[in-house]
């Protein structure tokens, strides 16, 4: 009995030790515990704040970023204003030739951009009811597929008072173009006139963007490289092309790409001039500046004047010319005959005659499966209507 009761009393006491240990520790656990979640709740809450202060910094970030980018564009437009005021503002030397004079006035540059212009020009207002709806459509397809260019439409008048502005130290140049006797003359001034002064792209009423104009430029070829883009316009296999076109094979001007002051648009304004003046000396007393002919011979003589052929004269004069082009070879119409993709000559794309004047129908889900279509011309006979 007195066994029973020791081997009792130790067990008890055994436990109570052991539970007195356990308790012990069971207490030290829950405050390590405890410890334990304080200091994960603190990382926790310092984590968030961490992230919350990031956040807002990176919100500031970008705030600051957009302001400064925002004075900076605004800088760059301001500085832009002042350069174009200086440069209307600037006077030729008193003796200068024609060419001297546009090249002081705008001198070409080609390491620039081209400019994200768009031009263009017809004798009514969009708000005009003559102006006709299929006119209307390329217009704004012209805007809608150009996001981020400025897009300027103008009719007589505004093109004519924007000649003035822009060419008011050139006075040959202004008198040129008041005596120019037709609109359609008038018109194919202006775009040279334009592209010249403030460069851009130059695309007549009578076409339709099939895509964006950046699409214009092959992957292999960089824009640093270009200054000037156009089509060819004609390339006949008539053994009476004399009878249709004034050149077998014509470069295309209803639409151009161009940077500022080029030398082939110098080159069309100063022949313009020269041969406005030559055809005024001509004239007999109390006879006026005008076309001669039947319809088509009046075609034939605005080409030679102001037109395509005119134009593809002063670009292979231009490409002839070495010192300006640095091409050393003779370049004829027959390198580009039979064209089917562009061909890069000196700072000149040519594309070929499907690109600027696609004969696809306009697709109604935009699409277009041929990569080289670039634009759709309708080729209207406007100046009949001038």
């Amino acid at each position: 009995m007195t066994v029973v009761l020791l081997v009792v009393t130790v067990l008890v006491l055994g436990k109570f030790t052991i539970s007195k240990h356990s308790a012990k520790n069971l207490q030290e656990a829950f405050q390590n515990d405890n410890v334990l979640g304080l200091s994960r709740l603190i990382s926790f809450e310092n984590e968030k704040k961490q992230d919350e202060f990031m956040a807002k910094f990176d919100q500031v970030t970008l705030k600051m970023m957009l302001e400064q980018r925002q004075r900076l564009d605004r800088l760059e437009k301001q500085q832009q204003v002042l350069l174009d005021e200086i440069r209307t503002l600037k006077t030729p030397p008193p003796h200068a030739s024609l060419r001297d004079k546009l090249v002081y006035m705008y001198r070409y540059d080609p390491s620039v951009k081209f400019p994200a212009y768009i031009w263009q020009s017809w004798k009514y207002g969009l708000i005009d009811e003559r102006f006709e709806q299929k006119f209307r459509d390329g217009e704004s397809q012209w805007a809608w597929k150009n996001p981020g260019f400025v897009h300027e439409l103008f009719n007589d008048d505004t093109a004519h008072t924007i000649i003035k502005y822009l060419y008011r130290q050139v006075p040959e140049v202004i008198e040129t173009y008041e005596k120019l006797p037709e609109i359609i003359l008038k018109m194919d001034f202006f775009r040279y006139l334009i592209l010249f002064a403030k460069g851009g792209v130059y695309a007549d009423v009578d076409t339709y963007p099939l895509q964006p104009i950046p699409n214009w430029i092959p992957e292999n070829v960089s824009p640093d490289e270009l200054g000037m883009i156009f089509s060819i316009e004609t390339d006949s296999n008539s053994p009476d092309w004399k009878k249709e076109v004034v050149h077998r094979l014509q470069f295309g001007q209803f639409v151009v790409q161009a940077k500022p002051g080029h030398p082939v648009l110098r080159e069309a304004i100063a022949r313009i001039v020269e041969e406005t003046a030559n055809r005024v000396r001509k004239l007999e007393p109390e006879e006026s500046l005008r076309l001669k002919g039947s319809p088509h011979e009046k075609v034939l003589d605005i080409s030679r004047w102001t037109g395509a052929g005119l134009w593809t004269d002063v670009v292979f004069h231009y490409f002839n010319d070495y010192i300006q082009s640095s091409v050393f070879q003779k370049i004829t119409w027959k390198e580009f005959h039979g064209l089917e993709v562009p061909k890069l000559v000196s700072d000149v794309l040519v594309l070929p005659v499907h690109s600027f004047a696609s004969e696809i129908e306009i697709p109604k889900d935009g699409k277009i499966l041929d990569p080289l279509a670039f634009v759709k011309h309708y080729a209207a006979s406007i100046w009949k209507s001038t």
